[in-house]
Formats: structure tokens, sequence, C-alpha cells
């Protein structure tokens, strides 16, 4: 759906580059007092009751507006706008409330109506205090937007009513996982289930080197009765890439690899779109995403097939060009962990072709050791056995099984989000993690450094947040937590260590709104361990109603089945150089888009500016959004993501044809 609110990508910041570090923040005050922090490299000017901040680009801005009196969110914002830009001209969209949180009274999420073509990121965000209200303002380009979304969470985090301090169990002891306390845990992720209508959920505890429990809540599959299991094995997505860096650390530690090692000399064929970047570019670098070189996931979205080998990856890097300056901001790029993987699979097996090295590299050096018996990269072998499916909401909001095609086109950078694995593997994992290295039976797998290495503080995500080589450091709380979620369509997952507790968690959902559960059960895990205050329970009670407010401005003005007189406007087959073919198909009065990875019906939209829109409806791939148009003749297709712009021209020979 479109509904654009900041998504963690993070800003980074590199002393050399073999050396990673996050230069500090200065903090800053509104008129009306309220703190903030402002990211290093920005400006800000002041003109009483308006902060402007700017990154380096022209082309986004995130202003903080003190408004002293309003009836209420809505027109607070409308205020803070006109005091910003006056005659702003984004009409209103959509506000959505928030849980009241770290001193606010009141706060609401306001977004306002953009065209695809203007690529443009227009949203409020407004928090009370008292009669006071303070609205951050994000004001600009998306592409702008993705390069320095770190940079905006960690202002639009940091903003609190001023003398407010969040609450820290960094002085407190932490209770065992004692039954009633692993009961409430279960009990809360239960409940979430049912609120967020997700069909199942893996769960497993471990406390100071016991699992404390291990199953889940819920069922395999909508309309079924097989439950969720220890067993049960999900996709977990992003979550393979912690493991891959494991296999990295291994290498290291034989002398087989280094973390400093330049990618060139630890695999000649790797190239980057810069020759400048390729040689900047170290081992370490490969999962720390600070390279300068964006996301670039529509290339394997719309191609990847059964048949696309591993060495794609390599291929597609070679064209992948750099959008900031080596070390300057954090770009997550799926291909670089997938590259990462690969060539520590090429180091265990060099005789082999790329992706059979890694399938088996990864069972002998880390899946088997770990006992993890459950885990795999087959996809056929996972669904042969005990494992859940996937499923979405459809654009009416009805829950059901989803298509598994956008999920096989992981397949061909695997490393980077393919795996599958149970609650009772993933714990296993965790406890790894949480013994440095050391496996139940004494023998080490891994030195302590090496695996440490991988958490190393390298990146600022947000406040207090850091990420390191697949894995997060988050400290909201005053305690460090490691965690990593994984997202797929109809699976999201995550786990958490708490080093100082000597505690660990897993969590795998097999729905697209399970994703919503992620963060309130991390909250709800520390409730339970420090006795904090009872936040997740708020949260997980609101956020259905926010995702019902946004799926329903969503469908509100998409056409369904797609308007005749627009599908009458355009092509049956459209080519692009990049993203390959998409062949336009009617059934009856439905309009199909097929491409090499996936198919997905279409509605058409009339958009603000004149334009048309076509935008995938299917659950697997919903919100796909391609602007009808003409160039040289030539009837196309774009589309977008966050920083490319993507053209399909009809197809020679189809001029004057109409699906």
């Amino acid at each position: 759906m479109e509904r654009l609110i900041v998504v963690c990508v993070f800003l980074m910041a590199a002393t050399a580059a073999s050396t990673l570090s996050a230069a500090p923040d200065n903090f800053s005050r509104t008129p009306a007092g309220a703190t903030f922090a402002v990211p290093e490299g920005w400006a800000q000017h002041t003109l009483s009751p308006v902060v402007i901040l700017d990154p380096p680009e022209t082309d986004l801005h995130l202003a903080i507006v003190d408004v002293a009196q309003a009836a209420d969110a809505k027109s607070a914002a409308a205020s803070a706008w006109e005091l910003y830009h006056v005659g702003a001209s984004h009409p209103f969209k959509l506000l959505t409330a928030e849980v009241p949180r770290n001193g606010w009274d009141e706060q609401a999420v306001i977004d306002y109506e953009t065209s695809p073509n203007e690529h443009l990121a227009v949203v409020s965000i407004a928090r009370r205090k008292g009669s006071v209200w303070t609205i951050a303002i994000i004001d600009g380009s998306v592409s702008t937007l993705e390069k320095r979304g770190a940079a905006v969470v960690l202002i639009t985090e940091s903003l609190r009513p001023g003398g407010y301090e969040r609450e820290s169990f960094a002085d407190k002891a932490a209770h065992p996982l004692d039954p009633a306390r692993v009961m409430a845990l279960v009990d809360f992720v239960r409940q979430s289930a049912a609120a967020l209508e997700v069909p199942g959920v893996g769960l497993a505890l471990i406390d100071h080197g016991q699992v404390v429990y291990e199953g889940g809540v819920g069922v395999r599959e909508v309309g079924k009765t097989e439950p969720v299991d220890a067993h049960t094995r999900f996709m977990i997505a992003s979550n393979t890439k912690g493991m891959s860096t494991l296999l990295l650390a291994e290498l290291v530690d034989e002398g087989k690899l280094r973390w400093d090692e330049p990618v060139i000399e630890a695999y000649a064929a790797f190239r980057l779109g810069s020759a400048e970047t390729t040689h900047k570019a170290l081992v370490r670098h490969l999962v720390c995403a600070c390279t300068g070189l964006p996301r670039k996931d529509f290339e394997w979205l719309f191609t990847a097939t059964a048949k696309t080998p591993a060495s794609d990856t390599f291929t597609l890097l070679a064209k992948t060009d750099p959008t900031s300056g080596f070390g300057e901001v954090f770009q997550y790029n799926n291909l670089m962990a997938s590259a990462a993987g690969y060539i520590g699979g090429h180091i265990v097996h060099p005789e082999r072709e790329l992706g059979a090295a890694y399938d088996a590299a990864m069972p002998e050096k880390v899946f088997g050791p770990l006992g993890m018996a459950d885990t795999t990269l087959s996809m056929p072998w996972a669904l042969a056995a005990d494992h859940a499916s996937p499923h979405s909401k459809d654009v009416d909001g009805k829950v059901g099984v989803i298509s598994l095609d956008i999920d096989r086109a992981i397949l061909p950078i695997r490393p980077a989000g393919g795996a599958w694995s149970s609650p009772h593997d993933m714990i296993l994992y965790v406890r790894d993690e949480l013994t440095e290295g050391i496996l139940p039976n004494g023998r080490r797998l891994v030195s302590a450094a090496n695996l440490l290495e991988r958490r190393r503080r390298g990146v600022s995500v947000g406040e207090n947040q850091w990420y390191g080589m697949g894995l997060v450091e988050d400290a909201t709380w005053g305690v460090s937590v490691i965690h990593h979620g994984g997202g797929l369509p109809g699976f999201h997952s995550d786990f958490f260590l708490i080093p100082s507790a000597e505690v660990g968690a897993v969590i795998l959902t097999n729905a697209d709104s399970g994703a919503a559960i992620l963060r309130p059960f991390m909250r709800r895990l520390l409730e339970v361990l420090y006795d904090g205050r009872e936040e997740a329970a708020a949260d997980i009670a609101t956020i259905p109603k926010q995702m019902e407010a946004e799926r329903a401005e969503f469908r509100r003005r998409l056409k369904i089945p797609a308007a005749l007189a627009d599908v009458g406007k355009i092509a049956h087959v459209y080519v692009s150089p990049d993203l390959g073919r998409i062949v336009v198909e009617r059934q009856g009065t439905t309009t199909r888009f097929r491409t090499a990875a996936w198919s997905s019906t279409v509605a058409s939209r009339h958009n603000d500016d004149g334009t048309t829109s076509f935008i995938t409806s299917d659950p697997a791939i919903i919100g796909l959004n391609f602007v009808v148009g003409s160039t040289a003749g030539k009837r196309t297709l774009t589309t977008r993501d966050g920083q490319h712009t993507y053209v399909f021209s009809e197809a020679a020979g189809t001029a004057g044809s109409s699906p």
C-alpha cells in the first residue's frame, strides 16, 4: 500500500574504508522546549516557531513546528504547514491515531495525497503536550528520504517534551523466565495473533542456556486444523543474513578470509557499478550496506525464476551505481548480502557452482553444528514437511493463503533471505549467539571475537540503535537487545537476545500482519523481564485500527476490476531493459500483469495529476504502481522503487493493439 511513513533505512558515517563509526549527534530544542537530535551533516535553521532541518541534499526538508493552540491533530498540522510553507497544496489523505508515548498526551500521523510521478513524501507527525502541539513535517523527495531515512527516524524518535526521560532498565536485574512469565509471553503472542488476524505464530524462549518454551499458537494454514509446533518451518527471510555472516566469521577464524580483506581479493569476479567503490569495498562492507549502493530489488523481483543462476547476484551488482559517497549513508542492499554468502560458500567449495557451494557450506558450517535439522535453503524440502503457509489480506481485508511466487523469487539471492527454519532451530541459533560461539558439548564453533564482530556498532539506525553485519543492536530501553527482522510476502520474523540477561526469544509468523507483532513483542519481553510499564498491549490494540484505516483509504480510489476504458488504452506486451517483460492478459472483466517471476490482477486508479495508474491488487504483491504514459510514440508503463525509475515500453509489433 502507498502510505508513506518512514521506513527503516539508515544513515551511516565511516571514518575510513575499514572502520565504521557513527558520529555523535547534537541535541536541540524547539522554541516551545521540545527536544530532538540533529543528525551529523544536517543543517538547522530556526525562525520561531518553525525549525527546519536539511540534509546535504536540497530536495528534502524536515520541519518541526510549535502550534500553541489547535482543536485537534489535523488542524494543528494544517496550521504548522501554513507556518512552514504558505499555500502548501497537497490535500489531506488520512489521519491515524497512535498511542501516546514518551511524555506526549496525544499522537497522530497525517498523510497527504500525492501522485506517483511526483515521487514525493508528504507526511505530518502531530504530538501534543498540554495545549501545545509539536508537528514534525516530512516534505520532499522519496529518493532522498530513502537515503536519509535513518536520520529522519532519529529526529522523529528523539522528539520529546522538554525534560522527559525515557524509561530505562539499565540498572535493573532481569527476572528469570519462570512458568508465569513464560505464560505471560505466550498469552501476549496469542492475543496479538488474534487481534491482527495472524493464523499462526511460532515462538521459542531461552534463559541461561535452557530452552524454557518452544512451540506456537494458532494454525499452519487458515481453514485447517494442523497447529503450529516447535518444528513448523517458516521462511525467515532476512534473518538468513546473520547466519551467512556466521559462516564468514568461521572462515575468518580459519584464516581463509579477513574482515578487512578487499572483496576483489577474496573473489576476483566481484564488481560494482563504480570502479572506485569496487576497490574500496572490504569483506565487512558486504553486509554493512555502507558502500553507497541503494536497494535494487526490482531486478530480481521481476525477473527471477528457478533457472536464474546465483552468479546473477554479481552481474546485477556490476550494474549497480552508488547514489551516495562511500561510507556516507547506510543503504540496505540485498544483493551485497547475497554476495557475502556466495563468496563464503565459494571459499568452502571452490569447485562447485556458486549456489551449490553455498547450499553445501551452510549445513556443513552452520546448520549442522548447531543441530538445526529443520533448517533448509530448499523450498521443496521445506514444503514436503511440517510448514506454515503464507497469508495476507486482500484489498477488501479478507485473510487468505497467498502465492509463493515472490518468495520463490528470492532463490537466486538466497544468502540474503532464502532460508526456512523452525522455532526449535532458531532458538538453537540464538543460544549460540548467547554463548558467544560455544556449543552445548563444550566445543567452540566460532571465536567470540569474530562472532561479536558481527555486532560491532557500525551505524546509527535510529535513537540508540545500531546496525552491524546482519544484526541490529537496540538499546532503546537501556539494555542492549541484539536482533534482526525478516520479511517476505506472508512471512515475518525476528529473534532477540539480551546478553546481559542471558535471555533469548524467537518469533515466526505466517501472515503479513505478523510484522506488526515483532516490535511490541520485543517491548513485552522487556516488560516481563524488568517489570516495565505495560505498553506493548496498547500498541497491539491500536495497530489493527491503523492498518484497517490504511487499507480502506488505499481501496477507496481503486477501480476493481480495472476500468475497461483504461485497459483499452494499454498495449499487450511491454519490455524494460532492466525488468524484462510485462504481458497484459484479459480474463473476462479481469486484467492481469504477468512477469517472469509473478502475475497479479491489477486495478486502475485516476491520480490527482490526471495520469492513470494500474496497481497490482493480489495480496502477495499488492501495491506496485504502473503509470500509463507514452514516449516517442510508444505506450509506456512507469514504475519506481525508492531511487530508481523503470520504464516499460510497448514491445515491437504491438503498436495499436490492446489486451
